[in-house]
């Protein structure tokens, strides 16, 4: 004969050691911050001795509610915003829903259509759509939240597309005496590579600098290197704006090629705060972009639809932050020198 199996602990048997009711620890359960906290040290004290974990499949079925959300994105792309993504999962799992990630075919049509199917189905509370839509809200028995900052392929449109640090950037670059630029650009068909190309052409021109040109690269390490690498002799460059920072670096390797140190013979700038970035000698100049907040604010924003609680409204603020490291310093005719 085998083993008998281990009765499974139940919700009343945790009340009864703790000294409470089941519904006590049901609202327990429910992170409802009404309870005192002597009630919720007793229970917590039981819930560990006895490795409690509630029975969501039962509580399913007694609500109707399966405690589960979606993030549904586009299938053919090789981009996937893995922080946007962790940090919305982390929200979900915070206020105690679980998290499936699908991807979704054909142009937005067919994806409104598959998602409409998906908020029927009774699986999900709730969806997230990182791509657009074309839905009538009244038509989903479920919420469903579009971030519009993703187009079809997952580029980033919108609050990511912002270029305004490459402002910020030629600005302090020009303050430390900087005065012949150079930007590697990203793949144009991304809106946020035009949107810093069109802002950093704008800015040169307004404070009458000079752009010695643009190299248009495809976000790689190699078009950096390359782009770098092309510049002729004497063509007076001190300063380079990359597209982000796989392009910086490969503009760092390729100006370290030719014998010019960084940042004393050319400054060089990226964008995305890459964590390789951090640790790279000379460490990276970068703009980091907060996608964890973006991933956080939109998924409160799903589950206060959900709950029919108000919409939090985003704060004022941007989710892009410039940061100065060891690539960037004044330029070398501050000493009467010039890269050669």
């Amino acid at each position: 004969m085998g083993e008998a199996e281990t009765p499974r602990v139940t919700i009343h048997e945790v009340a009864r050691r703790a000294g409470v009711s089941h519904q006590t620890v049901s609202r327990y359960f429910r992170h409802n911050e009404g309870l005192k906290p002597e009630t919720r040290r007793k229970i917590d004290l039981v819930v560990q001795e006895l490795n409690y974990r509630p029975n969501l499949v039962a509580r399913s079925m007694r609500t109707r509610r399966t405690n589960r959300l979606a993030i549904t994105l586009p299938a053919s792309t090789y981009l996937w915003p893995v922080r946007l993504l962790a940090a919305a999962s982390t929200a979900a799992h915070a206020e105690g829903f679980q998290l499936e990630v699908v991807s979704m075919e054909g142009d937005p049509r067919a994806r409104t259509e598959r998602i409409l199917e998906l908020a029927g189905s009774g699986q999900v509370e709730g969806i997230l759509s990182l791509t657009p839509l074309e839905i009538d809200p009244g038509a989903s028995p479920v919420p469903i939240v579009v971030t519009g900052d993703y187009d079809d392929n997952l580029r980033s449109v919108n609050e990511l597309a912002d270029a305004s640090p490459i402002r910020e950037i030629i600005e302090y670059l020009a303050s430390l005496g900087h005065r012949v630029f150079f930007h590697i650009a990203g793949t144009q068909t991304f809106a946020s590579a035009r949107n810093r190309k069109l802002l950093y052409e704008q800015t040169i021109r307004q404070h009458g600098l000079t752009s010695y040109g643009i190299a248009l690269g495809d976000w790689s390490p190699q078009s950096g290197y390359d782009a770098v690498r092309g510049l002729p002799e004497g063509s007076g460059v001190t300063a380079i704006v990359a597209a982000n920072d796989h392009v910086a670096m490969g503009a760092v390797r390729g100006a370290l090629s030719r014998g010019w140190r960084v940042p004393d013979d050319v400054s060089v700038f990226g964008w995305d705060d890459e964590e390789l970035g951090r640790f790279a000698t000379p460490s990276l100049s970068t703009v980091a972009v907060d996608r964890e907040v973006q991933g956080r604010e939109a998924m409160a924003k799903l589950i206060a639809e959900i709950r029919g609680e108000p919409v939090p409204r985003s704060p004022s603020r941007s989710i892009n932050r410039v940061i100065v490291r060891e690539t960037v310093g004044p330029p070398p005719h501050a000493c009467g020198e010039l890269p050669v």
